[in-house]
């Protein structure tokens, strides 16, 4: 598909909606209709029959009104979800107060069914919709045409960024750089240079790039980039894109004030301090119980299949730190064979302070299985229970990783490690010991009750995918 696909995006996204905006009105009318809470039925299907269909118009034109169908909020960031909200609260509130103000029979039983089934309704199907954009994405589908504007140092980290990340759907087609680099066809990173900065506007009008993309060194002064944004103003489908040299910080702790024409950024302090609060603990005891009372009879049918299969124990206990670089036993459900220490310079480590064999010999039957779908981690609910874990969080280390830690990764010890992360639903074995760090350390600054909830819903897709599982 080529990059004009890109503007289909919006109506694809429209008709996703209005399939789960109608799935929502048929349920409602159905639970309205059989529940025994509610009073007898009546005219209540004719007269709600006739209004779903201008709810369902309304709900939609509400949606485009607030913003929810512009194409650069699809397939990542939470932008996405607030607009739906907002929107489905305004709808819901107009639909009150019109059905009041008109006296329109409209019954409350399907009014307080209907919007809380629709808002779930279309946050399913909005994430339905974002895994399917993200995986065309990276299938070569629905990207569009970046120019990177700026010094090559930054070109070539932006780069890094936007090619680790394709579900973002940004394809590089070249870049400008200043005047000082004239004479450069290709930059160290293997970028096109199509031109300088000055020559923007002949380059875009060439080229035809959907996004300009500014970095932190592309121009000299505000007032540069003011005049350069003027160049590109007439061309109606070109994005401007400015990217301040900040990096890993979640929008939540960003808060933009235009204070006298400066566009001031606010950087929140880190959160690492509010992911050891009461909530978090209580969230943690509540949900590794709930898990467990789902769970035992699978767990205790995998620790008797280990212990069949060679007599040697079921479970695995290994030092690990945790918060505060405070040593505590972690358990596992024993996935390698009892020899496994002695065998360990049979295998060839990685090439940094992880060490995870792809094909390890010393696995055995019933480890290939549980490592396959991380079932050998299920015993780390009791480690929840005690404290020494949560639910969510870094990977907990080895204690001689520790010793090779810099200064900056040890920022990694300030909260409790996880038995899911970032890095558990972004690839595990399969990362880079870089990319782990940034995952965790992004993870310490930027914590959030929600990003836990939206990392356990990840890690279900991940585990079951088998993704870097080994």
């Amino acid at each position: 598909m080529r990059p004009e696909g890109v503007k289909l995006l919006p109506w694809l996204v429209g008709g996703v909606d209005l399939v789960m905006i109608a799935i929502a009105t048929v349920m409602a009318i159905r639970f309205r209709l059989t529940l025994p809470i509610f009073d007898s039925a009546g005219d209540v299907l004719e007269n709600t029959a006739l209004a779903s269909l201008f709810f369902i118009g309304t709900w939609l034109v509400l949606l485009a009104f607030f913003g929810a169908y512009e194409r650069e909020i699809f397939g990542a960031g939470t932008e996405e979800f607030k607009l739906v909200v907002n929107a489905s609260f305004f709808t819901a509130a107009l639909v009150a107060t019109m059905a009041f103000l008109m006296q329109y029979p409209l019954s409350r039983g399907f009014f307080v069914l209907f919007f809380p089934l629709g808002v779930l309704s279309l946050m399913v199907g909005r994430l339905l919709s974002r895994r399917t954009i993200q995986h065309l994405r990276i299938a070569g589908h629905f990207n569009e045409k970046v120019l990177l504007v700026g010094t090559p140092g930054y070109i070539g980290e932006i780069h890094t960024v936007l090619a680790r990340e394709s579900w973002l759907g940004y394809r590089v087609m070249g870049c400008l750089v200043p005047r000082d680099y004239a004479g450069l066809e290709v930059t160290s990173s293997g970028i096109p240079v199509l031109g300088l900065i000055d020559d923007v506007r002949a380059v875009v009008d060439e080229h035809e790039p959907d996004i300009v993309f500014f970095t932190a060194g592309a121009v000299s002064s505000s007032t540069q980039l003011r005049r350069l944004a003027w160049e590109l103003e007439d061309n109606a489908h070109v994005q401007i894109i400015v990217a301040p040299n900040v990096t890993d910080v979640s929008s939540e702790r960003i808060r933009i004030r235009p204070v006298a024409g400066l566009p001031l950024m606010h950087l929140g302090r880190s959160r690492s301090t509010l992911a050891t609060n009461d909530a978090k603990r209580a969230f943690d005891i509540v949900g590794s119980l709930m898990i467990l009372a789902l769970i035992w009879p699978l767990l205790l049918g995998l620790m008797l299949w280990i212990k069949r299969h060679d007599g040697g124990p079921a479970l695995f206990r290994q030092t690990r730190v945790g918060r505060l670089g405070e040593d505590f036993t972690c358990l596992k459900l024993r996935s390698m064979s009892i020899d496994a220490e002695e065998r360990l310079a049979e295998i060839e480590a990685r090439d940094h302070v992880l060490f995870k064999s792809h094909d390890d010999p010393r696995v055995t039957r019933p480890g290939r299985f549980i490592r396959r779908f991380s079932l050998d981690e299920l015993p780390q609910l009791w480690n929840v229970v005690r404290g020494d874990m949560s639910l969510v969080g870094p990977r907990p280390p080895l204690p001689s990783e520790v010793e090779k830690y810099e200064d900056d990764m040890l920022r990694r010890l300030n909260v409790l490690p996880g038995m899911t992360g970032l890095w558990q639903v972004s690839g595990r074995s399969d990362l880079s010991w870089e990319d782990t760090v940034r995952l965790d350390l992004y993870y310490v600054d930027n914590w959030s009750m929600v990003q836990d909830v939206l990392i356990l819903a990840r890690t279900v897709s991940a585990v079951l995918a088998s993704r870097g599982a080994y």
